[in-house]
């Protein structure tokens, strides 16, 4: 069993007071029942998961990508111990972690499965969960694994193992979805290792109650923000725009590919977040033709309150 104590003393957000991490003396934290861990997919999230466990634990690092310029260069570049093209380099992992699109993490684990050693927890670390769970949850028991859902709420502008980062996820947090199949020790054993490489917190609960915040709090976030960037005004930005015209367009710089099939994979609660932002902006756009001067401090107003509410 992995002691919680352990990751507590040693953590690296909880280092320095605040400090730069390069300015702080680490050593390496050891975690016991985990020797080696495997990340699949070597990309922004993957990459940045296999430095932070380079970095800040003793673990051996396994990585596996089809794009040999990643392999070659997490080996390069030191992010991994040992990388392949293929599972097979897992075969030795207590823990793999599937950083890839959540249809080609199901594929992952469904084609490899044999690759896996008996017992290992496999957690995804895809934007959308009750497809994941519910494809692999099972299939993963059935076959004397452990699969639990995994989501960093961290990330870039940037896609791709040249943007990995091994402090990426200092002072995140981590989201997990375990469920009738998984073990209280399994659950226990990644809380442990998310502290070690830096995150905050793990928050713990189900698939569709993730589904359902992550519609509002980033899918949303990034469809609103590309709507906005396709005003023809914004050729025209510069010279006009600061603070707020940065803050709403900087998701708008996106990979399109993998949030097209995270908005369609939880397409029921991004409609309903969608909706529910048309009827207030419409409230706005109503009060604004009106000049309804009343009506549009009110709305103002409420807006102003509840995000005032929620910083405190």
């Amino acid at each position: 069993m992995i002691t919680c104590d352990i990751i507590k003393r040693h953590s690296p957000a909880s280092f320095g007071n605040g400090l730069p991490l390069e300015e702080i003396q680490m050593e390496k934290i050891h975690l016991d029942g985990i020797s080696c861990v495997g990340v699949a997919g070597l990309g922004l999230i993957g990459g940045s998961m296999a430095r932070a466990l380079k970095t800040y634990t003793e673990c051996t690092v396994c990585g596996c990508d089809t794009d040999p310029a990643a392999t070659n260069a997490a080996l390069e570049q030191g992010a991994v111990d040992r990388c392949a093209e293929d599972a097979s380099v897992f075969s030795d992992s207590d823990i793999v972690f599937v950083a890839l699109y959540p249809q080609q993490a199901i594929d992952f684990v469904q084609k490899n499965v044999t690759y896996f050693k008996p017992g290992c927890i496999i957690a995804d670390l895809c934007g959308v969960k009750r497809r994941t769970v519910h494809a692999l949850s099972g299939f993963c028991a059935a076959h004397g694994l452990v699969f639990i859902g995994g989501h960093p709420m961290a990330g870039k502008e940037t896609w791709g193992f040249s943007g990995s980062d091994a402090d990426l996820f200092r002072g995140a947090s981590m989201i997990l979805t375990p469920d009738a199949h998984t073990p209280a020790d399994a659950r226990l054993c990644l809380e442990c290792l998310f502290h070690a490489v830096g995150f905050a917190r793990v928050t713990i609960t189900t698939p569709e109650a993730h589904d359902s915040m992550i519609a509002f709090t980033s899918q949303l976030a990034h469809v609103v923000s590309s709507a906005y960037i396709k005003s023809p005004r914004a050729q025209m930005h510069s010279g006009f725009s600061a603070g707020s015209y940065k803050d709403l367009t900087r998701v708008a710089k996106l990979n399109p590919r993998m949030w097209t099939e995270l908005f369609l994979d939880n397409a029921d609660d991004l409609c309903c977040e969608i909706d529910t932002i048309i009827s207030h902006l419409q409230e706005f756009k109503t009060a604004v033709a009106a000049h309804d001067g009343e009506t549009l401090y009110r709305l103002l107003d409420e807006g102003r309150a509840i995000k005032e509410a929620l910083d405190r």
